[in-house]
């Protein structure tokens, strides 16, 4: 034999065995003892879970119906496409701004609870402090608070703190 042929040879026969090799089908099952077996022959029509895995056949040959993963999420089973990742995205985005938008004005209110709160303390306080008052009458004169009436305005501005600092 000559270099050349031996060459050719040596570079082809692996292939061809490779590619034999390739073509021939490989069967999985579990014997009556619970073993798992592997083989190239055909396993009998007793064995459970039959199943090729590997040659030109198709890849299932097992007479049983493949048992669903319990509770499986839909969404985990099929992956979304472009427009259903843009939509969902777009609803998180709308529920981020509702959201902020909620804890935003929450805040303004708990503001102007404490604001009011402030001003009704400091209210009450100047009418307890029975320093001199002026109120204005139904003409816009200025008349000095007396005694009844800052007792009614200081009832008027505990109700007030009351209500506004709870």
């Amino acid at each position: 034999m000559t270099s050349k042929s031996c060459f050719i040879f040596a570079l082809f026969f692996p292939l061809t065995a490779a590619f034999t090799s390739a073509q021939a089908e490989t069967y999985q099952w579990k014997d009556s003892n619970g073993q798992t077996v592997v083989s190239d022959l055909p396993p009998p029509a007793t064995a459970k879970g039959r199943r090729s895995i590997g040659g030109a056949k198709p890849a299932v040959v097992s007479e049983t119906i493949p048992e669903k993963p319990p509770s499986t999420p839909k969404a985990a089973e099929t992956p979304l496409n472009v427009a259903e990742k843009e939509f969902e995205f777009k609803k998180r985005q709308q529920e981020s701004r509702e959201k902020a938008d909620k804890q935003a004005k929450e805040q303004a209110a708990e503001k102007e609870k404490r604001e009011n709160c402030d001003i009704a303390r400091r209210n009450l306080a100047a009418l307890e402090a029975n320093q001199p008052l002026n109120v204005f009458d139904d003409q816009g004169e200025r008349k000095l608070m007396d005694s009844t009436l800052r007792e009614q305005e200081i009832e008027r501005a505990r109700k007030f703190m009351a209500e506004s600092c709870k």
